[in-house]
This record gives C-alpha cells, sequence and structure tokens, in this order.
C-alpha cells in the first residue's frame, strides 16, 4: 500500500482504522520515509523539551495535548525509556522527563532509534540496500545522496531547536 497526495488529516485518519484493525502502519506505509511511530517520538520529545523543568510529565496529560492515541505512545515512550533518552517514575507526581538538557539530543538519534534511519526509498530502509537490481540502478547514487541530506539534517537540529520555535 502506498499514498500520494493525501492530506494529513486523511494519513491520520487511514493510521487510526488500521490501528483499529490490528494492522501495524508501520509495516505498511511510509510518509517520505518516517513512520508514525518516528513522527510520534519526536512530539513527545519536543513536548517534554519545551516542558524541561524537572518535572515528570505525566503520560495521560502529553496524549491530551499531542492528540495522540495513548496506548500507541505507551510502546513509543518505552522504547524511548530503554534506550535511556528519557527517565519514567510511576505512581503520584510521575510521569516522564528528558534525561539530558533538549540541546544534547538530536533529532537524527531519536528518529534512528524509532525508525532505524530515513530511507528516502525503500529498498534503502535500515541503511541496507535490500534490491537485487541496485548495481543496475541508475538512480540509487541519487536517493543514497538524499539520504545523506537527510541524515545531516537531522543530527544539526536538537530537541531545544524545536522548543526554541515555541518560545
Amino acid at each position: 500500500m502506498g499514498i500520494s497526495y493525501f492530506c494529513e488529516s486523511d494519513i491520520d485518519l487511514l493510521r487510526q482504522k488500521m490501528a483499529d484493525e490490528g494492522d501495524d502502519w508501520n509495516d505498511r506505509v511510509f510518509v517520505a520515509g518516517m513512520s508514525s511511530k518516528g513522527e510520534y517520538a519526536l512530539r513527545v520529545m519536543a513536548d517534554l523539551a519545551i516542558n524541561h523543568d524537572g518535572r515528570f510529565i505525566p503520560l495521560k496529560e502529553i496524549v491530551q495535548k499531542e492528540e495522540l492515541s495513548q496506548k500507541y505512545l505507551e510502546s513509543i515512550m518505552r522504547m524511548l525509556s530503554k534506550a535511556n533518552l528519557i527517565e519514567a517514575a510511576s505512581g503520584h507526581g510521575g510521569g516522564y522527563r528528558l534525561k539530558k538538557a533538549p540541546e544534547e539530543y538530536t533529532l537524527w538519534e531519536i528518529l534512528e532509534l524509532t525508525e532505524g534511519g530515513l530511507a528516502p526509498v525503500a529498498c534503502m530502509k535500515n541503511s541496507t540496500i535490500t534490491c537485487d537490481r541496485s548495481k543496475q540502478c541508475y538512480t540509487l547514487p541519487i536517493w543514497q545522496g538524499l539520504a545523506e541530506l537527510i541524515q545531516e539534517y537531522f543530527q544539526g537540529k536538537t530537541l531545544a531547536d524545536i522548543a526554541r520555535n515555541v518560545e
């Protein structure tokens, strides 16, 4: 299944429909190489960066503010926590917070964790060339160049950059 020329609200509806049916959106649909997992991870990490004041932010608060699925976000939060990008606390006053200062997180490290990188074409997913025709592919160098630009761009951006956009 591929997507072409859908608006973001259509994509969100499709994501929700597939999730409701138990289908894994991340294995089937890619928009500019990024799945909802990477997008949502950036959104939640940005929220934690914007509210980086030492306190734990309850997941429910993030879910309401960002209008995300709590169940899906829980799995993303576990991934971020296991990778030591965030700290979790349970009970009264619990929630999530960043382990480091926002300027110490590149957007690339978050996307690399959640996406395994961002390949502009399916044959380059997870930073490996999976196409049998790669030796004869005239466009592969173009896609490799674009992949390098994407990586350089996200390596040069931090959560602090996002937080500055809000202030």
